[in-house]
């Protein structure tokens, strides 16, 4: 468990509930925003102050309780909503980019993220985010009525436009000049293709959801053959890990220190996952190939003669915060996506 910046901030975390605005450091401001409905109960927007005006960090949910909630927030802690300069997203999600365009209106700020991310891209690459989904379920091995009940259930609360428009799409590493603050935008695939953390001059980084304090990164969809989000979030990690960052500020949870430590902890947990997979994997053909050679003679069954381990026989075997039989079916979702995610990494040819 990672040290955290304020008490009192992870604090409220572990009790359920959201804190209040913090300074994390002189001028930087930890926003958190509610999220009615949602178990998650807030996301953590960033607001930093410069010489040239604020800059913020992602842009919570779009919900008109969200906006009214971060407007009183900003006010709080001395600023105006309609001063702020630059919006830095850290990826595509709807609980990081919701307001973000409503901000542009009000007060014409650009609006940057990683263009893997950009959804225009995506769409014409990848499709939406549910055309990914139902990509990555059929992947799984699922049997048709668990992939069809699971992306019905993904049908029901995707109420996200996905049409964002960037002001300025980042294709690499890149220095934004705020008067006297620097930040930088370093690349991080692995929660998303096109996720990116922002590296304050003042050793702050802004991880967005490639690294919390506490528990796992969810990776990326797998829905194309080249995809494999567990080995980018290795490479990120480690990058992150370089960084001389002392500070890390997540979109969730609470801000703490030791950036590096908690990059080296989380790579070998998700390195763990991805042995683990590889063993029931290497286990589950063995046991095909022991039946199948005890068969001799006759007709072959089909399944056994495919022998691989799917994702779905895979994720039942896994160990969850809860028994795969007591997990709800999106719960049971995001554990089998991230399944087939670590699975495309496990059995990759030039491991």
């Amino acid at each position: 468990m990672s040290r955290p910046v304020s008490d009192a901030h992870a604090a409220s975390y572990r009790a359920r509930q959201v804190p209040a605005p913090t300074e994390v450091v002189d001028g930087v401001w930890a926003i958190p925003v509610p999220l009615h409905g949602s178990a998650l109960r807030y996301v953590t927007v960033f607001l930093i102050a410069t010489s040239d005006g604020p800059v913020l960090v992602d842009a919570g949910y779009d919900h008109p309780s969200c906006w009214t909630s971060f407007q009183r927030s900003v006010a709080s802690v001395g600023h105006r909503v309609e001063a702020i300069t630059t919006v830095l997203l850290t990826h595509n999600h709807p609980d990081h980019v919701g307001f973000a365009a409503r901000l542009r209106e009000v007060s014409g700020a650009r609006i940057v993220m990683g263009a893997a991310d950009d959804f225009a891209t995506l769409h014409r690459t990848r499709g939406g985010f549910l055309t990914q989904l139902r990509a990555a379920l059929d992947l799984t091995g699922a049997p048709p009525e668990v992939v069809a009940a699971m992306y019905a259930d993904a049908v029901a609360v995707a109420v996200h436009h996905e049409d964002l428009r960037l002001d300025v799409a980042l294709t690499g590493d890149t220095a934004f000049r705020f008067g006297d603050v620097t930040i930088h935008a370093v690349p991080t695939p692995g929660h998303t293709y096109g996720h990116t953390v922002y590296l304050d001059s003042r050793g702050l980084v802004f991880t967005g959801d490639t690294m919390m304090p506490e528990g796992p990164t969810q990776l990326a969809i797998v829905s194309r053959p080249d995809d494999d989000p567990a080995g980018d979030l290795f490479r990120s990690l480690a990058r992150i890990a370089d960084l001389g960052a002392t500070v890390a500020c997540p979109a969730h949870q609470y801000p703490y220190g030791d950036v590096a430590g908690r990059a080296r902890e989380l790579a070998a947990f998700h390195r763990g996952e991805v042995d683990r997979v590889r063993e029931l994997a290497a286990l589950h053909q063995g046991g095909v190939e022991r039946e199948l050679a005890a068969l001799h003679q006759g007709e072959v069954d089909r399944e056994l003669a495919d022998g691989a381990a799917t994702a779905w026989q895979l994720a039942q075997r896994l160990t969850w915060k809860k028994p795969w039989g007591e997990l709800g079916r999106g719960t049971r979702r995001f554990s089998l996506v991230h399944t087939l995610a670590l699975l495309r990494n496990a059995t990759r040819p030039d491991r």
